[in-house]
């Protein structure tokens, strides 16, 4: 289960369990990187000096890249860690990791065209909020040979599929959106479309390019993003949806950054606001992160998209592929 609290491990078993779990045969230069970090005692105790949550691989990762530093070698990046800790330690306090794939629309949209239309978005964690525009895109799903497209944007995104997914004719029909994150970015900043280019990464160039596509189209459209925390400020953001809309509280790659117990406290916000109106809980997490979603087996690096914990299909983390689990009703 990927799990970057680092709850329970050293610096070292973080960084080995990513090269090892999330990087192998998918960066080579990241898992190189976290290898040695992993296998380095004195970055492992620069570190150590941060909070356990600070202390994430994507998090050091990017902070280099932000910075511009090298990332090619991992004697190069270690000695530029070290040389340069107190400007890296500074970005890794005070940024948080946000990894922003617009990609995941293509995972997220065939469950979302199966509820009653209209829908209000409201998503957790919502970084840029990219991810709210499922009906401003164009989708190329593959399954059989066969190719169904939907949508005429110029930012398009192609998704292998199998099983028996219900894949629409329309997109979603969009009347309310709203995110809600501890730090949001907003894309007509250029710092904040930094950081964002920073967490992806580098073996990675498409996800460069839709991000930069997906990015202005939504910038000609900024979407509301509230400064706020998931446990507490979720239920009066809810509120403000309209009520004639199917609302929809939705989440990916999120509460894998939360420990057990602030799980368990979402999962308890999320039923006191289904309990108080209609509401439907989409999550695309790794397995296990949502209580219910952990089934087996699931390839490594691969999520489990949810609707009120009971899970969906099986997804690549980027949006990529899509084996649906279940027939849809």
């Amino acid at each position: 289960m990927a799990d970057w609290t680092g709850a329970g491990r050293t610096t070292a078993e973080i960084y080995l369990t990513m090269a090892e779990r999330e990087l192998h045969k998918v960066s080579p230069s990241y898992e190189a990187l976290c290898r040695a970090v992993a296998d380095s005692a004195q970055v492992c105790a620069l570190l150590d000096q941060l909070p356990t949550p600070k202390r994430q691989p994507n998090l050091l990762l990017g902070a280099v890249r932000f910075l511009d530093g090298p990332v090619d070698t991992p004697a190069r990046f270690l000695d530029f860690v070290r040389s340069q800790w107190g400007t890296v330690a500074d970005v890794m306090l005070t940024h948080r990791t946000q990894t922003n794939e617009p990609g995941r629309c293509a995972t997220l949209l065939p469950l979302l065209a199966t509820l009653d239309q209209p829908v209000a978005l409201l998503e957790v964690g919502a970084s840029a909020g990219l991810c709210l525009y499922p009906d401003r895109y164009a989708y190329r799903y593959t399954t059989n040979g066969q190719e169904h497209l939907l949508g005429d944007s110029s930012v398009s995104f192609a998704c292998a599929v199998t099983g028996p997914v219900p894949l629409p004719n329309r997109l979603p029909e969009v009347v309310w959106r709203a995110g809600l994150d501890l730090n949001p970015l907003y894309v007509d900043r250029d710092e904040d479309r930094r950081w964002l280019a920073s967490l992806i990464w580098p073996e990675q160039t498409d996800r460069v390019a839709r991000l930069n596509h997906a990015a202005d189209l939504v910038a000609a459209d900024p979407p509301r993003l509230v400064v706020g925390d998931l446990l507490t400020d979720l239920p009066a953001l809810a509120d403000e949806a309209p009520i004639e809309a199917t609302l929809v509280v939705f989440h990916s790659a999120v509460l894998a950054y939360l420990d057990q117990d602030q799980r368990n406290r979402f999962t308890d916000v999320m039923h006191e606001l289904q309990a108080k109106r209609d509401v439907h809980w989409i999550s695309n997490e790794a397995p296990g992160i949502v209580e219910g979603t952990d089934i087996e087996p699931t390839p490594l690096g691969r999520f489990v998209v949810a609707r009120n914990q009971v899970p969906v299909a099986v997804t690549a983390p980027h949006g990529q592929t899509l084996d649906w689990l279940i027939q849809s009703h």
